[in-house]
This record gives C-alpha cells, structure tokens and sequence, in this order.
C-alpha cells in the first residue's frame, strides 16, 4: 500500500521563535513602505502649497489621495501583524513558563528522592545515643576537674565567720604608701661623755663588745 502510493512527508514541527520572528520582519518591511509614503506625501503637499487653484492642483490633490489610501491599507496591515505578533509571543511565554514549571517540578522530585535515601543512612535513635555519651563524658569531665581543683592541708572555715570579718574591715585602703613607709629612720643619737672600758682598758659599748672608734 505504501509502496503504491508512498509515504505521506512528515509534518515540519514549527518553531513558534521564527514564526515570530518572521512576522516582526514583515512588519518592519511595512513600516519602511509607510514612510516612504509618508514622504510622498509631504511633497505632494509642498507642491500644492505653491500651486493655484484649479486642474492641475486637483490632479496632484488626487494622487496624494491615493497614496493616503495605500498608507492606510499598510497602517491596517501593519497593525494586524503587531496584534500577531503578540499574540504568538504570549503563546511563546506561556509556553516556555509551562516547560520551566516541569523542570523545576522534575527538580523538585529529584530532591526529595535524593533526600529519602539519605535520611535511610541516619538512625535517630543512634545519634540519640551519641548525644547521652557525650553528655555523660561532659559530666565526668567536669567532675574530674572538681576533683584535681581540691585544696589540701587548709583549715575548714566557717563562710559566716568570713563574712563578718569582710564586712568589718569596712572601707580600709591597703596603698603601698602604708605598706612600704619611705620615712627616714631616726638617726641614734652617740653616747656623750667617755665610753666605759672593760678589765683591759679597752672601750666598749653598751652591749660590752669593743667600741668603733668615732670618724
């Protein structure tokens, strides 16, 4: 059967950008016929301007009309291909919003999927367990550091008692100044008259031990 008759050509898939694309070209050729009319007409209406009234004003007047009419035609056309042109693109835009929905859709999935097999590799309960081991070691180490901070050999003493004895000592300044008195010492004043001497006619002083004579 499809020998005999062949096969039907499959149908080009359309690509909605150029056909776009394709109507804004024309449009474009639209608008340059438009000016260029434009401009024909801008000298029609020179030239009538410096002519006087009668046939031959009548017969530019005419052609003018006539190419209004054509700038008309193209002003419709041109407008019908812009309102095409839009519309296409919004088809284009929702288009392309649907694909970019499906691949953020199929991200999405892919995430999720991935998150179940990770979470398959966590057991709650274990890290549960790991948390009370190390609140336990916390609690060990803490009361080994109490242990070693142990002070040895001083005498109990009652906290009121300190206290009291802290409050007595109101506002008292311990200032190096009554500490470390820089005053200086009183010279001693020297024996006046003869120093006593012992058996052998030596001097002595107070204590009995030979005297150093004076300088």
């Amino acid at each position: 059967m499809h020998r005999m008759f062949g096969r039907g050509k499959p149908k080009e898939q359309v690509n909605l950008t150029d056909v776009i694309a394709n109507t804004d070209s024309r449009g474009e050729s639209i608008e340059k016929k438009i000016a260029k009319l434009n401009g024909q007409l801008k000298q029609f209406k020179d030239k009538m301007k410096k002519m006087r009234p009668g046939p031959q004003q009548n017969m530019v007047k005419r052609q003018a009309l006539q190419i209004l009419k054509q700038k008309k035609m193209y002003e419709n056309q041109l407008m019908n291909l812009q309102q095409q042109s839009f519309n296409m693109e919004q088809t284009n835009f929702a288009t392309q919003s649907l694909k970019d929905t499906q691949l953020q859709v199929d991200a999405m999935k892919q995430g999720v999927k991935q998150m179940k097999k990770e979470f398959k590799k966590i057991n709650i309960d274990k890290i549960e367990d790991l948390q009370d081991d190390l609140e336990d070691l916390m609690e060990d180490h803490n009361e080994i550091q109490e242990v070693l901070g142990r002070s040895y050999g001083c005498p109990d003493v009652d906290e009121d008692e300190l206290e009291a004895e802290f409050d007595a000592l109101g506002d008292m300044e311990f200032d190096d100044e009554l500490l470390l008195d820089d005053t200086p010492a009183a010279p001693i004043a020297e024996p006046s008259g003869p120093l006593p001497a012992d058996d052998g006619g030596t001097a002595v002083d107070e204590f009995g031990l030979p005297a150093v004579p004076a300088s």
